[in-house]
């Protein structure tokens, strides 16, 4: 089992910055074969893959709308993956999931771990 822990949402005006992080936990031997994802959710809509990347440090992938403006990042030591947000849109208010699966970086929600969420809410 991954267990997956979230912080960092909020409110911020358009135009600002947050920095989104996510705590894993548990299967820690196999964490070098895992792909860590950022997906968010608006209400009425399905869930989008935002950002991903390989716990190797390896490749990332970024969905169009936030290249540029999302970097994703692991801090291996802290067991933490972090989503830095800059030029935040009021289009980028959702809430965010942490994902996790082992494997490769994968855009479709299957197969994946999943954190609690947070909201982000950007303000126009």
């Amino acid at each position: 089992q991954v267990q997956l822990v979230e912080s960092g949402g909020g409110l911020v005006q358009a135009g600002g910055s947050l920095r989104l992080s996510c705590e894993v936990s548990g299967r820690t031997l196999s964490r070098y074969n895992m792909a860590m994802g950022w997906f968010r959710q608006t209400p009425g809509k399905e869930r989008s893959f935002v950002a991903g990347i390989k716990w190797n440090g390896g490749s990332t992938l970024y969905t169009d709308s936030v290249k540029g403006r999302f970097t994703i990042s692991i801090d291996n030591a802290k067991s933490t993956m972090h989503l830095q947000m800059t030029i935040l849109k009021p289009e980028d208010t959702a809430v965010y999931y942490c994902a996790a699966r082992f494997g490769v970086i994968t855009t479709s929600d299957d197969n994946y771990y999943w954190g609690q969420g947070t909201q982000v809410t950007v303000s126009s």
